[in-house]
């Protein structure tokens, strides 16, 4: 990390520590350093919750306070944590957006540990009951309010953060963009109004809810959807075909939705394993992800709309079908 840098967090630890709103002030915390951007890992904690939210944040190094650059805020899937998915926060912070990866330790990657498969089926299942399908919002809320009040507030622009997230991560994007669950006398409603757009990768279907209409016909920021072919899950209890993804994307209320669906692959290409789907299709799909989340954040922040338009052209081997249509 730059000595410029590292003295402005030292400079202003000491300020917001007391108040628990600092970056170092009461957590464990790590720095690597990229050519373009810097990588910190966080151990914070939510008192209100008595919940750990450990994150993982790309920096841009061009970020200061007099400009700020935009933040991405990433949920993982079941089973996953904050170190995943390293291949889009590290392309969107070279490309000048900052990108924070949340981990959710009720659904983390602590769910493969030990036991029996039966045992490891039951946590699963357990992962994804409602109870965690909320505290994960509450995750994105409680990371997006720390960080923007901490030290490194000044270097990210408030005005422009987009909601991100890969399988149950997805579901827990669409939730925070303003997706509504129907209960006995009320609606579950954890909308952020901070998003300004949504990048839903591989959406389950919820589960168990009815149609997805109602559900997600709140949803009304910038929306990307992006799945495959063959981008099918299979959690004892939570089968799902690529079909449940393009009824999300079709369910959607905003007036601004992209689809983009790729030809063959699997559930699992979009993280950062690289064999699954095909090695070489693999590679290809991350590229192309890389490509087309920038191109529609270029479009939703910045009003630049030359490269989403062009980006079916430029990966039309692998991409099967592209849609963008009204809500």
């Amino acid at each position: 990390m730059n000595c410029r840098r590292r003295s402005f967090l030292v400079a202003t630890a000491s300020t917001t520590a007391g108040l628990g709103l600092g970056l170092l002030g009461g957590a464990r915390a790590s720095w690597a350093q990229e050519s373009r951007y810097e990588i910190v890992d966080l151990d914070w904690h939510d008192p209100a919750r008595d919940r750990a939210v450990p994150l993982r944040l790309y920096l841009p190094r061009a970020a200061t306070p007099d400009s700020p650059v935009p933040l991405v805020v990433f949920s993982h899937g079941i089973g996953g944590s904050r170190f995943g998915y390293s291949y889009l926060g590290r392309h969107w912070a070279s490309r000048g957006l900052a990108s924070l990866h949340v981990q959710h330790v009720g659904s983390d990657r602590s769910l493969w540990g030990g036991g029996s498969l039966f045992s490891l089926v039951g946590r699963l299942q357990e992962a994804a009951q409602e109870t965690e399908a909320v505290a994960r919002v509450h995750d994105l809320r409680f990371a997006i309010d720390r960080l923007l009040a901490g030290e490194l507030g000044p270097l990210v622009d408030g005005r422009r953060i987009v909601a991100a997230g890969h399988s149950y991560g997805a579901n827990t994007t669409l939730l925070a963009a303003g997706a509504r669950v129907e209960r006995a006398g009320g609606v579950i409603d954890l909308h952020d109004p901070r998003l300004r757009a949504a990048i839903v990768i591989s959406a389950p279907p919820f589960y168990g809810e009815g149609e997805p209409q109602r559900i997600l016909a709140p949803v009304r920021v910038p929306s990307l959807h992006i799945t495959a072919t063959e981008d099918v899950i299979r959690i004892p209890g939570y089968y799902s075909g690529a079909e449940d993804r393009v009824a999300i994307f079709e369910a959607v209320g905003s007036a601004n939705k992209t689809l983009a669906v790729f030809a063959g692959g699997s559930h699992s290409m979009f993280t950062d394993r690289t064999g699954t789907g095909g090695t070489e299709l693999n590679a290809q799909v991350k590229l192309a992800t890389r490509d087309l989340t920038s191109a529609f954040m270029r479009s939703v922040l910045d009003g630049n709309d030359h490269d989403l338009r062009d980006w079916p052209l430029r990966h039309a081997v692998i991409v099967n079908r592209f849609e963008r249509g009204a809500g």
